[in-house]
């Protein structure tokens, strides 16, 4: 499976999403390769920071692309190895273009932000260009960095629910500094000790809807396990 971690604006986790989304399926035998589209470049500083910790060995494997070269190498890639995931930046770039029109898989964080929702217009006019090329893609959004209180989150819950053109997730990720705790030491959110067990819960659910979503597309994610 090829799966893009996408949007049209910065700051909604992208790179978190990517990077522990690769480090998950590497631990569970997946031979992975993380895309590095962006940039910034922050992928590759997590995959930096891991092998710093783990004697270069950081599980999966990590590579940077841009523009057009985004397409043709992973397709070259894309026999080699069980899944590809690939990080693109916060704007509609010709990296990301060229990434969506040979992904399976079109993953969008929101953030529960009334300047973050507006852009949803944005992604499905830019998935209604892409599917004219690339029609097996299969787009999906869910809510990130959500808050602990408030309506914010059911309010642009509601909002997603109702998008045409892409599927809602209902399996929010909440701000949590283990994120961002285990990111600067180049762990997943589920490999920090002590575990934030709130956060581990978060992501498996995730996880494990991204596998329900697989099954109906008849291509099994993995098979998930409730603990690491």
């Amino acid at each position: 499976m090829i799966y893009t971690v996408g949007g049209i604006k910065g700051g909604s986790g992208k790179t978190t999403i990517a990077t522990n989304f690769t480090v998950y399926l590497a631990s569970q035998n997946r031979d992975v390769l993380l895309v590095d589209a962006d940039d910034q470049e922050t992928s590759t500083d997590f995959t930096s920071w891991r092998n710093d910790r783990t004697g270069s060995n950081c599980g999966y494997t990590a590579i940077q692309l841009a523009n057009d070269s985004v397409r043709t190498e992973v397709l070259k890639l894309s026999k080699k190895y069980d899944d590809i995931i690939i990080d693109t930046g916060g704007r509609d770039t010709t990296s990301q273009r060229s990434a969506l029109v040979v992904s399976d898989v079109y993953l969008v964080p929101f953030v529960p932000r009334s300047f973050d929702i507006w852009t949803l217009e944005k992604v499905t006019k830019l998935i209604r260009e892409i599917i004219t090329v690339n029609p097996k893609l299969k787009p999906v959004c869910f809510l990130n960095r959500t808050d602990s209180r408030g309506v914010d989150n059911e309010e642009a819950a509601i909002f997603l629910k109702e998008a045409n053109d892409i599927q809602f997730l209902d399996a929010p990720l909440a701000t949590r500094k283990s994120y961002s705790n285990a990111a600067a030491n180049g762990m997943a959110v589920f490999e920090v000790k002590p575990k934030d067990l709130k956060a581990e819960e978060e992501f498996l659910y995730l996880m494990n809807e991204l596998d329900n979503l697989n099954k109906q597309l008849e291509q099994p994610l993995i098979n998930l396990v409730t603990t690491l």
